[in-house]
């Protein structure tokens, strides 16, 4: 694995050569810096800090001066992986030059490489003006948690032969317009491999099988940080929950007990 910064042009490489592209979020400086060093590909600067970062129940709360905040601390720890920052609810939807400024602030205000939202044919001219400007854009199909409320629920989607057709269309446009990349959210496996088939744009899974072109996690649930949400598609690596429980437990301990700080840690 090379030390060059990945660039939306090495994504389709990797999909060219049918090497699988490894991507996490990330929402501040330290975790940036870790994860960049570990050879993560993508860094996603992701609207779920409205859940893991400041405890919303839903993504829909973020505001647009809090993605930048975010996204800049990210970008200040990395060095290799390309950064993508979400455009957060109400800062794109039905208004292609809104899109436009809230995606030129971003990439000024961050340093961050690409911008990412979420919807098909609905945010077209959204997409088609961000790219017209020359900024990347990453799309998101499926289970669109800014949607959430017009969903009311977040059961797996295009399960039913409509809803599949709209998505298949929905990515054949993004690719059309030159999304540098799409992410498929909790969809059936094999509609993930059908849409990763048909288009050269590379596609991002999760919760969309194996059949795609790479997979993202939230870092939160696969550390095992926050553990309420468990769906199936979620492997958890660790489980930071109980050894950050059990580290603040014998800080506490030691304190109460006057061991800490001992004879060989003071001046």
């Amino acid at each position: 694995m090379g030390k060059q910064k990945v660039t939306t042009h090495t994504l389709s490489e990797m999909k060219r050569r049918g090497e699988k592209i490894a991507m996490l979020t990330a929402y501040d400086y330290s975790m940036a810096l870790l994860l960049d060093k570990a050879g993560i590909d993508v860094i996603l600067v992701g609207d779920s800090a409205a859940n893991v970062m400041a405890g919303h129940l839903t993504t829909l709360p973020i505001s647009l001066d809090q993605m930048i905040y975010h996204g800049s601390s990210v970008v200040r720890g990395v060095k290799r992986a390309l950064v993508v920052v979400d455009l957060p609810f109400g800062t794109y939807q039905g208004d292609p030059l809104q899109a436009l400024h809230s995606s030129i602030r971003i990439m000024k205000e961050t340093g961050a490489d690409c911008v990412k939202l979420e919807g098909g044919a609905e945010v077209a001219e959204s997409v088609e003006k961000i790219i017209s400007a020359g900024i990347p854009v990453m799309g998101h199909l499926g289970l669109t948690p800014q949607s959430i409320n017009k969903f009311g629920t977040y059961v797996v989607r295009a399960t039913d032969e409509k809803e599949a057709e709209k998505l298949y269309n929905d990515a054949i446009l993004l690719d059309k317009l030159g999304c540098s990349a799409i992410v498929l959210e909790k969809i059936p496996s094999s509609l993930g491999g059908k849409v990763s088939k048909a288009v050269s744009t590379p596609i991002i899974g999760i919760g969309a099988g194996n059949m795609v072109d790479g997979q993202i996690l939230v870092l939160h649930d696969m550390l095992g940080i926050s553990e309420q949400f468990s769906p199936r598609f979620l492997r958890r690596y660790h489980q930071l929950n109980t050894e950050i429980n059990r580290a603040v437990s014998s800080y506490i301990e030691d304190v109460k007990n006057k061991d800490f700080p001992n004879e060989s840690e003071q001046y």
